[in-house]
């Protein structure tokens, strides 16, 4: 890229950061305007927060072993081994639960909405929809952005669960704590406000994944070829804006003393 393509570039970004900024004010102005597509809305959440489950469940579990194993030989140095247990839930209720998992759903999901919305603006489905009377806005992007916000914080809730008992697989490989004392020991250590900050930095990126998905598949242009960059540009951007969030929720969290 020369010197001449930079305030192009510049540009087309600011262009974009408007469009999904008027995106998500229309958005939040039918949000809760009635009619309510309550059919759809249980549907999307299904696919997007069950059918979502074994793959965040499979990730969670490696996650917290990994963490377990890897942290024990460092503790084991200065003597603090009794401390895995409150150090690894607390990294993965704080942190690593909710940004690995949004992660995970933006690949999944944010891909998903992309190429499915896409298709359908691209085989002209979203005009037929207008044409025939129904709002292709209400129906399709907010039931699935809804759908993200509702089932991101139940999807963390229950990778932080997976991730703490495999905690618990990863204490007894080499050593032998029974349940009870690793549950005292873990709770011990947690606090509400350690939970809260985390299920709502979870909201933020599930609207983010939301968002981002659904403005990607209702500006694919380009026939099929459009589908594709939508899908693979939805996944980057979403991924860009959770650590984005997560550095602003970071920041907003010290200055509250929450952490």
């Amino acid at each position: 890229m020369g010197p001449t393509d930079e305030p192009g570039a510049l540009r087309a970004m600011l262009v974009e950061v408007g469009e999904i900024s008027h995106f998500t004010g229309k958005f939040f102005r039918e949000a809760f305007r009635p009619r309510f597509e309550w059919r759809e809305l249980v549907r999307q959440s299904f696919l997007n927060g069950y059918l979502s489950l074994p793959l965040v469940a499979i990730t969670a579990f490696i996650m917290g072993l990994v963490l377990t194993i890897q942290s024990r030989p460092t503790l084991a140095d200065f003597g603090a081994e009794t401390m895995l247990p409150a150090m690894v839930s607390i990294s993965i209720v704080r942190e690593i639960g909710p940004v690995i998992t949004a992660l995970i759903c933006a690949g999944r999901i944010g891909s998903s909405m992309g190429a499915e919305l896409g298709s359908m603006k691209v085989t002209e489905q979203i005009d037929a929809m207008e044409v025939s009377g129904t709002n292709p806005f209400k129906y399709l992007v907010v039931t699935r952005v809804w759908s993200t916000i509702l089932m991101l914080p139940l999807l963390v809730v229950l990778a932080d669960a997976i991730a703490i008992w495999a905690c618990y697989v990863g204490v007894n490989i080499k050593g032998s704590v029974s349940w009870s004392l690793f549950h005292q020991q873990v709770f011990d250590s947690l606090v509400f406000s350690d939970l809260l900050p985390a299920l709502t930095k979870s909201v933020f990126f599930g609207l983010a994944i939301g968002i981002v998905g659904c403005y990607k598949g209702f500006t694919t242009e380009k026939g099929t070829e459009g589908v594709g960059r939508a899908a693979h540009s939805a996944v980057v951007l979403a991924s860009l804006l959770i650590f984005i969030l997560d550095l602003v929720a970071v920041q907003i969290t010290e200055i509250l003393g929450l952490n």
